[in-house]
């Protein structure tokens, strides 16, 4: 777990990136080499993973950009309490307490199964199985 650098002209879409300390996912990278001698520029388009914010990055292409290690995991809803919830890992048996994205606050229930991703020390739930 943790982070590793890339080169900005390697991100592709659907690729992971750490914009102003958010993990996101990479949703285009237009790229553009200006003039004959000019170095390639990325302009790096990408929606928040945790709040769907969409978030922009100018970048020269071989400038290093933080990617997070992002861990999918499963979990299951021990209890619910006003936009929170408490997960145990059904790998490990850890509990923790996560907040529940608005779009899934209906479908969120004890007992059911979720999918959380771990990012650096953000747990977020993903989706109901």
């Amino acid at each position: 777990m943790g982070i590793e650098q890339i080169e900005a002209k390697h991100f592709k879409k659907g690729s992971y990136i750490m914009i102003d300390d958010v993990p996101c996912r990479v949703v285009d990278n237009a790229k553009s080499a200006p003039g004959k001698h000019g170095h390639l520029k990325c302009k790096i388009e990408a929606i928040g993973l945790i709040d769907s914010k969409k978030r922009m990055l100018m970048k020269p292409g071989d400038a290093k950009i933080p990617s997070p290690v992002v861990d999918k995991r499963l979990g299951q809803v021990v209890s619910v309490s006003g936009g929170s919830a408490q997960l145990m890992d059904m790998e490990t048996y850890e509990m923790f307490e996560t907040q529940i994205p608005d779009d899934l606050k209906s479908a969120i229930a004890e007992g059911k199964e979720v999918e959380y991703w771990m990012i650096e020390s953000v747990k977020a739930i993903m989706g109901v199985k």
